[in-house]
């Protein structure tokens, strides 16, 4: 599914557009007993359930492809009869009217989701009929399929925070009772991905909301995928690749992992493109070490990232984009602009110390003289070797300072190059 695809699901869930036909869900404690199971006509719920509901279902298709949002797909065993695809179909042509299949599904999450506390699973079916769309996006009044699909929501249920309320059956203000209370899904999957505008039943869309840490043991227990990691995963295997080429020197692999990161930014302006459609630059072990070999990073650490990077992600390069740390990049940006900074300051206290020479300026207030400070008309700076051929001579009754110049040599008069 790319972004087009999520977002074209994801509008449907409005009140003047949702189709969902049937809602159910199972609320599992702490011990992962089931305490409550549940079943609704979702279109006849009130509408403070409706829009809360609503809102849970959006959030399993939030957040960035590749990173909250992964696709899976489904070993062929999978497929077979007895295999999580295969229950998974059942369970969506069910509609999910079927209590045997939906106790089952429950059990499997159970099973296969590490969470320590309450929560809630729930699942919806919906069925989308998909309008034609002509080259330039305009749909025509005619269906293409009937995309039927189940997304599925697992969302903590914690303690309200503790506070003060006004307590009307005592009327006064008094501490607040502390609810049960659903929060936002923490993992999710629609099946089957909505890939071409088309069902595909050989693929699972999961959505992880702690890219850092998704529930790797959901993707591969619950839904006999082999998981992947997310961006940010990926992200902080590289930056841990480049500390370890350093042997611990954080300012080193600070500096050429910023490097690197800017090096990626401008591969990324190069490739980037208007069309949504393109796929995403992949980075091979190989374009990182031709991404290296342009940048000033010493030969061994820059093998032992390559060779380091090729066992890493040997099952599957990172795209371009998952590597990308904006963070990274804006910083890289800022030490450069500092570094200028100092350049030119450098620049500018050496071009004062020459002007309060060729000045005869004293370089403290303590070398000044205790008199009247002295200007002169003429002031000459000259090498060591020059100042002894420098020779006063009278040329057409005018008292003149004869300084010898060969061929090769240039003078510069007020900061001015001349080649007298």
């Amino acid at each position: 599914m790319n972004k087009k695809e999520v977002l074209e699901i994801k509008r449907r869930f409005k009140k003047e557009e949702c189709t969902f036909t049937r809602m159910c869900g199972c609320y599992v404690d702490g011990e992962r007993n089931r305490v409550v199971e549940l079943e609704e006509t979702f279109l006849n719920l009130e509408d403070e359930e409706f829009y809360k509901y609503l809102e849970i279902a959006r959030k399993v298709l939030s957040g960035t492809i590749g990173n909250n949002l992964l696709e899976l797909e489904f070993p062929i065993e999978e497929e077979s009869v007895g295999g999580r695809q295969q229950f998974l179909t059942a369970l969506r042509q069910s509609a999910l009217q079927n209590d045997d299949l939906l106790e089952r599904f429950y059990d499997l999450i159970i099973e296969n989701y590490e969470y320590a506390g309450n929560y809630l699973i729930l699942i919806f079916h919906d069925a989308y009929d998909v309008m034609t769309k002509t080259s330039d996006n305009n749909k025509l009044d005619e269906s293409e399929e009937v995309y039927e699909y189940l997304l599925c929501a697992i969302c903590p249920v914690a303690l309200s925070k503790p506070g003060l309320g006004y307590r009307a059956d005592e009327n006064r203000i008094g501490p607040r009772i502390r609810d049960w209370v659903v929060c936002a899904p923490e993992s999710g999957f629609i099946f089957p991905a909505f890939t071409d505008r088309s069902a595909d039943l050989h693929s699972v869309m999961t959505y992880h909301k702690n890219a850092k840490e998704p529930h790797v043991e959901f993707m591969e227990g619950a839904l006999g995928c082999n998981a992947r990691r997310t961006a940010t995963e990926q992200k902080m295997a590289f930056e841990s690749i480049v500390k370890q080429a350093f042997g611990g020197d954080e300012d080193a692999s600070r500096e050429v992992f910023y490097d690197i990161q800017q090096s990626l930014s401008d591969m990324a302006e190069q490739e980037s493109s208007d069309d949504e459609e393109n796929a995403p630059v992949v980075l091979t072990a190989e374009n990182i070490g031709e991404l290296m070999a342009e940048s000033d990073i010493p030969e061994t650490a820059a093998a032992m990232i390559e060779e380091s990077y090729r066992q890493e992600f040997a099952d599957e390069a990172p795209a371009l984009s998952h590597l990308l740390d904006t963070k990274a990049v804006e910083a890289a940006g800022r030490i450069k602009q500092e570094k200028e900074l100092v350049q030119k300051v450098a620049v500018l206290e050496q071009q004062l110390e020459d002007t309060r020479m060729l000045a005869g300026l004293p370089e403290t207030e303590e070398d000044a003289p205790t008199g009247d400070i002295k200007t002169y008309d003429v002031i000459l700076r000259v090498k060591p070797e020059k100042a002894s051929l420098i020779k006063s001579q009278v040329i057409n009754g005018q008292k003149c300072l004869v300084i010898p110049m060969e061929e090769n040599e240039h003078a510069a008069i007020n900061g001015v190059n001349t080649t007298v």
